[in-house]
Parts: structure tokens; C-alpha cells; sequence
């Protein structure tokens, strides 16, 4: 029979070890100290305390821990040592009917690995979904973490271990994740569709009205229809819109105006190569609440309202948000006739896809039917993953300010030009670079990054006499930014003059910071916290769509932990289905506590 929470609770120390038995691979003392937070409020609560115990444990401990783990498909494996719960972890990602080939890459890799790092390769191969991951992609992820840095490596192999357990737990206590499953399926299938130039070589690309994009519209559409959405729509832009009426608005007639509604959603557009769950994560989990409450039959007093925005990457046009821009009334007209590499305008691709462009201004939702706006979405950082948190509370959405610019210098020959009679202008960029770095690191939460370096014509055996850079500053709030720019501009200036040089600098985007609403924010916090998971929060360094909604409503985002340290715009971005279980969980809380506040 599957263990219950109440019945570890209730068992003694001894028995509630046994009872934990296998969860970390040889190692009691995980359970054992674990234990002092007992009573467990649920089994994330359980999940999270052991995580907890093996992070404060010491160095050489959590090596120990390491080393308990089994090769893949190693000498235990063949000599039928391994563990009962490794074998069937083992097994279900096919490693006990390798090939000869692939037995004797895996044998390669474990030696080259154990060799690097003195420990063996941990992975957990039944993966994010705990199904079990192919053998193929088993193989490239040995080699790529090979190249990782011993401590890195060190703490992935932790990670993993954590995930190890995870499952074991689940198993132990008879649970699957279920909702975070139907999560899972739903972005694997809607992966299916890609642009041209990026199908055929089984890249991520969805860009705004392509074919891929309009048939992701569909799909989506569809699936809101069946979990039981009220009503479905693709407006005038492509966004994606499902209704799920309040209680008392809804007759045989359909939907009756004027309720209360909670609007929340994300983005369906990807970058080029990019991965499944950015911003898609956020049109599922709401969804998956639909799905729960038409199951159960019950309504909100409010409306539920989830939109799959069309477009915020800005990756086919030179425009961002146009998805969730068109809601606040930000769409600019200007945009339509703007051409993409093609020479296919946005007019042109609307008409293609049947889109009503003089519809567009009736979209603009007015806010004072709104109660706000909730985003769900992966992190696309690592913070989450290294913490072995499966949630965040977002506090803020970092205002951004990006500049291209140049430093003019003057080319000379390298080797008849002293270092003292020198006007490199590429020096004065790195220089920049590392100006902007330190200043950024002096405040929590600061970022500026110069992601662009280019010496126009440069070759071998010249001293840079031009160089072009970009400049990307970012920060929770406006004040934190704008003191940020300052003093790095301050610095530009002063390196180019010490050194003889001029530039140019050319504002190319500023955003305002985004807090989340505090209200709302408490709201998220309720709901993760009642899950057992530990609060953080943290800000967004990354731009979403809930900062457009932000200009009219009130705003609040969760997010979600991404595994692969936390990679997104990537094919290696990643989540497991327990961590959207538990968004999908969060999410409910959230619904239901509000409900007990509107009646």
C-alpha cells in the first residue's frame, strides 16, 4: 500500500527512516535529519525538508552522497547490484538492453568522467517527465556535462539526486503528478509545429503568422474548447483568448456581461531555436485549472480569462508585445508596414491568416472590469535550480534601458605603434565592460551586460581604431537603473577621455520597471506556501508579457524552475512535470482563495 504524510508522521524515528528507505541512495541520514521538521503539511513539504538537509550538509558529506550513486549501466549494473529502486530507474530508460555500441560509449564516458570529477556521472534518467529518457539523449548529456566545471558538475549531480528522489517519493507514496503531466503533453505536442529552415533539423521556431504560428493558434483553440472553456476566440491579432464564465453569468443562451474577471496568459511565439516552455508554460497551467474545474463542475465568481498572446519574442518583426499590446491599446499602426526578411509585411501576413486589421482597437480590454492579471512562467535563470526551489515569487519585472554605440580611436600599426601612443578603441570597450560589471555587482539584483562587441574591419596586425558595442543595464526598479546608467556612462566618459578618444551612444530601448502589485504578490505567496514549498522571491531580469498588462492593471507573476541550469531561448530548456504540478496547484490556490474573497 502507498505510504500517507499522516502515517510518517505518526511512525517513530526509527520507522519513519525505514519508512524512507532508498529515497537517497544508501544515505539514512538525509531522512534522519529531515525528520526534525516533522509534521509534514504535505509531500512537498517532505520533498523540500530533505533537499534542505543534503544543501547545509558539508562538503565532504554531499560527496559521500555522490559517490553512493551507481555508474550508468556500470559493473553494478551487470553484476545485479544495483539497488531495487536503481534498477528500475535503470530499466525504464533502457539501460539494462544497451547495444554493444552504446554500452561501450557509456563506458567510455563513465571513465573519462570519473576520471575529471572523481565521482560518478549522476543523472536522473527517468527525466522531467519520469517516464524515462531516451538513451540517445542520455548519451549527450553525459558528453556535455563533461565540459562542465568540476564544482558546476559537482552541484548538478546533486541536483539530480534531488530528482532521483523526487520520483522515489512519488513512487513511495503512490502519487503522479498528473495535471504537470497534461502540462507536459500539451507543449511536447504544440512543438510539433516549426518555421521552415529550422522543422527539418528538429529546431524550435515559431514566429508571428507563419504557418507554424497560425496552426499553434488552432491547437490551442481547440484543446480550450475541449477542457471546457465557455467560449474560444482568435482576435484581430492572433492571440488566442478562452472564457470560463463566473457562476450566475452563464444561461442557455451563453454568457451574460459584466463579471468580475481575472485575466492571466503568456506568449506562444519562441525565438529561433528556442525551447517549449517559455512563455507557453503560462497559457498550460491556467488551462489546466479550466480543465479541473469543468471536471468538477464548478465555477468562480469571476470570469477566467486565459489569452496565448501571438507575439512577444520580436523575432519576425521589429516589434515586441503584440500580442498583449493590442489589450492595453498599444498597438502601433506603424508596425503593419514594416517588412520581414521576405519582404512580407505585417498587413500582408495578417491578411494571409484571415486576421480583420480594422478590428484590432476594439481588443483593448478596459481595466475596469478586470480584477488584474497573473502570469505563470519558467524562470530562464538559474536561481531557482541552484536553490533546489521548485517556485519563485516574482517582485518585479526589471526596468531596462539598451544603448548602441561607438569609440572612435585611430588605427595604427601594430607593432611600430607604442603602448603609450596608443588609441585603441577596442581597449576602451573592454574597459567599459569591466566598468559596467563592477558597478552592476554593487547593487542586488543589477545587470549591465555588453552583449555586442565588434571591430568593423579589423585585422591582426592593426590597433582598433573603431569599435561598436552594446549596452544593456537592467534593474528591479527605475531609481536602482537610472543611478546605474549614470554611473557608467560616467565612466564611458572618462575613459575616452583619458585616452584620447570620442564616442557616439544611441538610446535604442527603454522599459519601465514592472513591481508586482502587492496585493497580488500576497496572493502568490499564499498559495505556494500553503503547498508546503518555500517562499523566495526574486525578480525578473527578463521581460514578459505581464509588463504591458502592468500599464493598466494590476500584476503578479510566479515562477517555475528550469532545469539545465536554468537555460531558456535554448533547446535544453527544461521543467519537470512535478514543478508544473505544482504551478497548476499554486494556480488553484490562488483561484480558490480569491473566490472566498469576492463572495
Amino acid at each position: 500500500m502507498a505510504l500517507t504524510i499522516e502515517q510518517l508522521n505518526a511512525a517513530s524515528a526509527t520507522d519513519a527512516v525505514a519508512l524512507l528507505e532508498g529515497t537517497y541512495e544508501h544515505s539514512p541520514w538525509v531522512a534522519e535529519g529531515a525528520l526534525a521538521e516533522r509534521p509534514f503539511r504535505s509531500l512537498q513539504h517532505l520533498k523540500a525538508a530533505m533537499a534542505q538537509v543534503v544543501t547545509r550538509a558539508p562538503a565532504e558529506q554531499q560527496l559521500a552522497l555522490i559517490r553512493m550513486h551507481p555508474e550508468l549501466a556500470g559493473k553494478a549494473m551487470e553484476s545485479n547490484a544495483l539497488t531495487a529502486e536503481s534498477t528500475n530507474e535503470q530499466s525504464k530508460a533502457g539501460l539494462t538492453a544497451c547495444t554493444p555500441e552504446e554500452l561501450a560509449r557509456i563506458r567510455e564516458l563513465n571513465a573519462a568522467y570519473g576520471q575529471k570529477f572523481g565521482f560518478p556521472f549522476i543523472l536522473a534518467v527517468r527525466g522531467p517527465r519520469g517516464t524515462g529518457l531516451p538513451k540517445a539523449e542520455i548519451l549527450a548529456t553525459f558528453a556535455r556535462r563533461l565540459n562542465n566545471h568540476p564544482d558546476y558538475e559537482r552541484a548538478e549531480a546533486l541536483r539530480n539526486i534531488h530528482r532521483i528522489a523526487e520520483i522515489r517519493l512519488n513512487d513511495k507514496f503512490g502519487v503522479s503528478p498528473e495535471l504537470g503531466n497534461q502540462v507536459w503533453d500539451w507543449q511536447e505536442q504544440l512543438a510539433v509545429h516549426s518555421d521552415p529552415g529550422f522543422a527539418e533539423q528538429g529546431q524550435l521556431t515559431v514566429t508571428y503568422l507563419t504557418q507554424a504560428h497560425r496552426a499553434c493558434a488552432l491547437q490551442i483553440s481547440t484543446w480550450m474548447h475541449e477542457v471546457g472553456f465557455d467560449s474560444v476566440e482568435i482576435d484581430a491579432v492572433g492571440n488566442v483568448i478562452g472564457r470560463y464564465e463566473a457562476e450566475g453569468f452563464v444561461t442557455s443562451g451563453g454568457a451574460v456581461p459584466g463579471a468580475p474577471t481575472l485575466l492571466t496568459g503568456s506568449h506562444y511565439d519562441t525565438v529561433r531555436n528556442g525551447g517549449k516552455y517559455d512563455g507557453r508554460l503560462g497559457i498550460f497551467v491556467p488551462m489546466a485549472c479550466v480543465k479541473e474545474l469543468a471536471r468538477q463542475g464548478r465555477r468562480l465568481p469571476f470570469a477566467f480569462e486565459v489569452v496565448g498572446f501571438a507575439e512577444e519574442e520580436g523575432q519576425r518583426y521589429k516589434a515586441t508585445f503584440i500580442g498583449s499590446g493590442a489589450l492595453t491599446g498599444h498597438f502601433n499602426p506603424a508596425w503593419l508596414d514594416q517588412a520581414d526578411a521576405d519582404g512580407i509585411t505585417m498587413r500582408e501576413a495578417m491578411q494571409q491568416a484571415g486576421l480583420k486589421i480594422e478590428d484590432i482597437p476594439k481588443i483593448q480590454r478596459d481595466p475596469a472590469k478586470y480584477l488584474g492579471f497573473i502570469e505563470v512562467h519558467i524562470e530562464q535563470g538559474p536561481v531557482l535550480n541552484e536553490l533546489n526551489l521548485p517556485l519563485g515569487i516574482v517582485t518585479s519585472i526589471n526596468g531596462g534601458v539598451r544603448y548602441v554605440g561607438e569609440i572612435h580611436g585611430m588605427a595604427s600599426h601594430a607593432g611600430t605603434t607604442p603602448m603609450d601612443r596608443r588609441r585603441d578603441a577596442a581597449c576602451a570597450v573592454a574597459e567599459l565592460i569591466l566598468a559596467a560589471e563592477k558597478r552592476a555587482r554593487q547593487d542586488a539584483d543589477s545587470v549591465a551586460t555588453v552583449g555586442m562587441l565588434n571591430v568593423p574591419g579589423g585585422s591582426i596586425n592593426v590597433v582598433p581604431g573603431l569599435a561598436k558595442f552594446s549596452l544593456d543595464i537592467r534593474a528591479p526598479r527605475d531609481d536602482q537603473r537610472n543611478a546605474v546608467i549614470a554611473d557608467v556612462l560616467a565612466a564611458l566618459e572618462e575613459i575616452c577621455t583619458r585616452r584620447g578618444l570620442r564616442y557616439t551612444l544611441e538610446e535604442a530601448m527603454r522599459a519601465a520597471a514592472a513591481p508586482s502589485h502587492p496585493d497580488w504578490q500576497a496572493r502568490w505567496e499564499t498559495a505556494v506556501e500553503s503547498l508546503g514549498v518555500p517562499l523566495f522571491r526574486m525578480p525578473s531580469g527578463a521581460g514578459h508579457d505581464a509588463m504591458k498588462l502592468h500599464e493598466v492593471m494590476p500584476q503578479a507573476m510566479l515562477f517555475v524552475r528550469g532545469l539545465n541550469g536554468g537555460i531558456s531561448h535554448n533547446p535544453l530548456e527544461s521543467t519537470t512535470s512535478d514543478d508544473m504540478q505544482l504551478a497548476v496547484l499554486a494556480t488553484q490556490k490562488l483561484l480558490d482563495n480569491l473566490a472566498k474573497e469576492q463572495r
